[in-house]
């Protein structure tokens, strides 16, 4: 089994998933936890399924091998989001106990499905550390930004550079702003997506200006996203490889910049698996190789 994700944009040969089936479980289920996970309203089961049907053929066109997270009682609505409870890098996984306290659980159930598949664990962030993956982003193999703020702290970000210190060479620390609190779900990833080694979608309103000036200063070129599509999403890009985009339907002004930049860009219906539920085409996936 290969492994290692060292980059947001190299083409995707592994990926792990999870369905709504093993997530949502039942129409009951979700009427029963969207308000306590902090959905905008509960998802329509049967809908969610379709959604999520027309997202994954775009993943299977694309991505030679993926994996499936099984049912899990330990976790809950938010686990088909399988971007954030962990980072596999090529000396093998990092587990989180994530910000969200009801995610807290994630990384075990997550963990115990990857050793299965011959995917070794490098290390865990402890408490009072915490951490989620949709905070990190590799702007190169070699060179990661992390988002701090409600979902990632100090200590987490501490922990996590030594476990990567041998294949690591700079950790950039992003403060991420209040926005709309700590209930909110705000990562790092919603504010950045990489689509290229020199070309990214952004919320610039959200981004501190030094590493805004650093990007341009690294070469890549910044799509910026408006008021309107980020509220949908549209800062949340998924790269299958360079310039090969998955978005979530309803962000035209994106759509086209993206275009007009050499990309292909997919897009899928998601307002019950991803408006929802504030999780985007990176936070249903968690690529576990890219080339």
């Amino acid at each position: 089994m290969r492994y290692g994700c060292h980059s947001m944009v190299g083409k995707i040969e592994s990926i792990l998933i999870k369905r709504p089936q093993e997530a949502f479980i039942s129409q009951e289920h979700l009427d029963a936890n969207y308000e306590k996970f902090n959905y905008f309203g509960s998802p329509d089961y049967e809908k969610a399924i379709a959604e999520y049907e027309a997202f994954e053929k775009i993943l299977k066109e694309h991505v030679e091998n993926i994996y499936y997270l099984p049912q899990d009682d330990r976790v809950g609505i938010d686990s088909i989001y399988t971007h954030d409870p962990l980072k596999v890098t090529k000396k093998g996984a990092i587990y989180f106990p994530m910000g969200k306290e009801l995610r807290s659980k994630e990384y075990l159930a997550t963990e115990e499905y990857l050793k299965s598949i011959g995917i070794p664990t490098l290390g865990y962030i402890k408490s009072p550390g915490k951490m989620e993956g949709g905070d990190i982003v590799w702007l190169d193999e070699r060179t990661v930004a992390i988002g701090e703020g409600y979902r990632t702290n100090a200590e987490g970000i501490r922990q996590f550079k030594e476990l990567v210190k041998d294949i690591v060479d700079e950790v950039i620390v992003v403060p991420l702003p209040h926005a709309d609190g700590p209930d909110a779900c705000l990562h790092l990833m919603s504010i950045i997506s990489m689509v290229d080694k020199d070309l990214a979608v952004v919320y610039s309103k959200y981004m501190p200006v030094f590493f805004r000036e650093l990007l341009m200063e690294r070469g890549i070129k910044l799509i910026d996203v408006n008021d309107e599509e980020y509220d949908n999403l549209g800062s949340n890009v998924l790269a299958l490889a360079p310039r090969v985009c998955v978005l979530l339907d309803g962000n035209p002004k994106v759509k086209e910049d993206l275009i007009a930049n050499g990309c292909t860009v997919y897009t899928y219906e998601g307002n019950e698996i991803s408006y929802k539920g504030t999780g985007g085409p990176t936070c249903l996936t968690h690529p576990i190789t890219r080339l």
